[in-house]
């Protein structure tokens, strides 16, 4: 038995790091990072090398051995471990958990890992001995050799089987016979036309000040952030574009994060137009291979990029160089569950771990963000013009307070979702061949059912909120639990009629095709781009200008850029102003700029119509005015007034249980808990709660919280300690879960 002790973290829902004694058979093959298998409990887990463990206080303990090294080279590169090492610490998550979290499929078992093989293409080609002649006794065979010399000789084993009945085994018989060989062609995966973009050629003064920046900062190799604030159409991605030609110049590598995978196709696109396949794409809507297969070409070098979504953070980038976190205002780079982590402040965290350049990108920055700039942590780098000079588009209110007045006769009915003002400027941008997006933040046709006799909504059976109908798939569905059934056509409490109310993406599309009749009309939301292929098919198809209006949800605002669009129409732009969180301003402000900034990015001007019963409040009024710094100004402001972030920083705690009764004494026993260590008030930490989460019950659980608010994370710290302490004795039926620098306040 070797001398050697080796700290290992468990692949397991447990705190802390491991020791483990090292077989003398293996002493030599352990590098930090790798996958190994130890025992655990009363049988195996998958466990992750960390190094050499000190040795233990009691040498009296018995220390159990690795049983085995699953890989040659570690599956965790160092950089990376360094990140999963701080994230587990900083989010309070297990670190075995984290880096399991962190690996592709088919490296989260126990087992040696496997090359994934690309998809490939497989050809039949005839040999010098392909002979129809010498097969007079097999005529299938003799059938198969025929039709590949009028073909030339060669031809895909799909069209043979597709011209000749029986022609795989056939097929199998002529390889044995050598009168024909298999040649396997990979598949790349392409781009979408429609969604390739060409080089710009030429570059604003403002974009040739913000590349020449960055390409100062990656020759010095040095930690550098940058917040790259530009409007919408100012050509952000052109300047991440040059900066990653310079990054692969040095012989770096480079990891660009989006906060949704409905943004992938169109980035991916600009970069395999710049740089061919050398491009890596990580989000989990590839299937399990593909993710694994482009993870193994990044550790092995193979290729020097990677383009995806939040969980691509860990992605294994050789010699990282540069880092760009575009729209890093999006709230899709928080996780909300297991290992909570924010990818944006990770970008930075690993940029600074590895020496390299980061750029946060978006025309919205967060107030984090910009605050982080105004202190001078980040260097600003603006782009306050769009290309080619091209004008903002026009932004006008359509006030439903006078398009839609409530009389007698039409009080109790529903109103038509597009204004008369809306359909005038869809008409008109039709007439002229151009494109209009419609943008809903809310799915499905109709947002909640109401008895027209007793009031009583139908209600989702395990969770505190209304059911959506969704016309398309004929039954209604809970937005957060997922469960769906029969369209009610009655009343449960009084029989009375139930009327469908609200609005929703299938509507809207459904009033635009009955109105223009004429037109192609799509729609994006999660459920018409139900995978990754539909998603790309539909945008590729928009982008080549087959379908004249486009109606979506949030998809549609994050980045697209569509030369054809010069209307866009935000169908109510109310529905997140009254969220309870101390966000919803920002992220209304953020989702009505972005959507905003798809119209007018080719020759002709675009324009905006913001149909709303509140467009004197504040979010609504700057959009209007595309006045971003007015909006920050005030909203800092009040953020520093009342402790929020960026001024502070928080936790949450979160509650929830099977029994309400008990549910509600153990959050309030931890809040009591909590109360007995609080620090002086001078040292600025608060309280706040226990108490019913806004939606008190998701999935059948009933949920509280806490929420903690002070200066500095580490004067969190002792509390959350204190709450962790508890945990062990807590029953079953009740989970705690703490969310540092939590993003969702329901």
């Amino acid at each position: 038995m070797s001398s050697l002790l080796a700290s290992v973290a468990v692949g397991r829902p447990v705190r802390g790091e491991f020791t483990y004694s090292v077989p003398e058979a293996l002493a030599s093959k352990l590098r930090p990072g790798q996958r190994i298998v130890v025992p655990f409990g009363r049988g195996k887990a998958l466990g992750f090398y960390l190094g050499e463990a000190a040795r233990p206080p009691d040498p009296s303990v018995q220390l159990k051995a690795i049983i085995d090294v699953l890989d040659d080279e570690p599956a965790v590169a160092k950089d990376v471990l360094q990140l999963l090492r701080f994230a587990a610490e900083h989010y309070r998550y297990p670190l075995g958990e984290a880096i399991r979290a962190a690996m592709p499929p088919g490296l989260t078992q126990q087992q040696a890992q496997k090359q994934a093989r690309p998809d490939v293409q497989r050809f039949v080609v005839a040999t010098p001995m392909a002979d129809p002649a010498a097969l007079l006794r097999a005529p299938a065979q003799a059938a198969v050799i025929q039709y590949l010399l009028a073909v030339g000789g060669r031809a895909e084993i799909e069209e043979l089987a597709h011209a000749i009945p029986g022609a795989r085994e056939s097929v199998k018989k002529l390889v044995s016979r050598g009168f024909v060989q298999i040649e396997e062609v990979p598949i790349e995966a392409g781009v979408k036309e429609g969604l390739q973009h060409g080089r710009h050629e030429r570059l604003t003064p403002e974009q040739d000040v913000a590349v020449a920046e960055l390409a100062r900062a990656l020759d010095a190799g040095e930690f550098r952030p940058y917040l790259l604030h530009g409007v919408t159409g100012s050509g952000k991605t052109e300047v991440y574009l040059q900066a990653m030609e310079h990054v692969l110049r040095l012989g770096k590598g480079g990891l660009i994060l989006v906060p949704e995978i409905a943004l992938t196709p169109q980035l991916v696109g600009r970069f395999r137009s710049r740089f061919g396949t050398s491009v890596a794409v990580l989000h989990s809507a590839l299937k399990d291979r593909e993710r694994l297969l482009h993870w193994q070409a990044l550790r092995k070098g193979d290729v020097r990029i990677a383009v995806g979504v939040r969980s691509a953070i860990w992605a294994p980038v050789r010699d990282l160089g540069l880092i760009v976190v575009d729209e890093e205002h999006d709230p899709s780079f928080k996780q909300e569950d297991k290992l909570r982590y924010q990818a944006r402040d990770l970008a930075v965290v690993r940029a600074r771990l590895c020496g390299a350049t980061v750029v946060l990108g978006s025309a919205t920055p967060s107030l984090e963000t910009l605050e982080n700039a105004r202190r001078g942590r980040y260097s600003k780098l603006e782009l306050r013009s769009r290309v080619d000079d091209r004008p903002m588009p026009a932004v006008h209110i359509v006030d439903l307070r006078r398009e839609r007045p409530r009389t007698p006769e039409t009080a109790g009915t529903e109103p038509p979702v597009l204004s008369t003002p809306l359909l005038a400027a869809m008409e008109e941008t039709l007439g002229k061949g151009q494109q209009v997006i419609l943008f809903l933040n809310r799915r499905g046709h109709s947002t909640f059912l109401l008895c027209e006799v007793c009031g009583t909504a139908v209600r989702c059976r395990s969770c505190d909120v209304s059911v959506t109908h969704h016309q398309s798939m004929r039954k209604v569905m809970c937005h957060y639990c997922g469960e769906g059934g029969p369209v009610p056509e009655r009343c449960a409490e009084c029989n009375g009629t139930i009327l469908k109310l609200g609005v929703g993406t299938e509507r809207v599309e459904e009033e635009v095709a009955a109105h223009f009749p004429n037109h192609s009309v799509a729609r994006l939301d999660r459920d018409a781009a139900s995978s990754a292929e539909r998603l790309t098919e539909l945008l590729a198809s928009f982008a080549r200008r087959e379908i004249d209006v486009l109606v979506g949800t949030q998809m549609v605002a994050k980045g697209h850029d569509f030369p054809g669009v010069t209307l866009v129409c935000v169908v109510m732009a109310d529905t997140s102003l009254s969220i309870p969180d101390f966000r919803a301003a920002e992220r209304t402000f953020h989702l009505l700029t972005q959507v905003a900034g798809r119209a007018g990015r080719g020759r002709d001007p675009g324009r905006v119509l913001v149909q709303t019963y509140n467009p004197d409040s504040e979010p609504i009024r700057r959009v209007v005015a595309h006045d971003y710094d007015g909006f920050s100004d005030t909203e800092l402001r009040w953020r520093r007034a009342l402790a929020y972030p960026p001024f502070t920083r928080m936790a949450a705690v979160r509650v929830e249980g099977d029994h309400p009764e008990q549910t509600a004494r153990i959050a309030q026993d931890l809040g009591q808990r909590v109360a007995r260590r609080m620090p002086p008030a001078s040292h600025g930490v608060r309280l706040l709660g226990p108490a019913p989460a806004p939606i008190t019950r998701i999935k059948g659980k009933t949920r509280w919280q806490l929420m903690l608010k002070g200066p500095t994370h580490a004067s969190l710290g002792p509390l959350l300690s204190e709450i962790e302490a508890r945990l062990p004795e807590l029953p079953s039926a009740v989970k705690v879960v703490i969310d540092v620098d939590p993003t969702a306040m329901l």
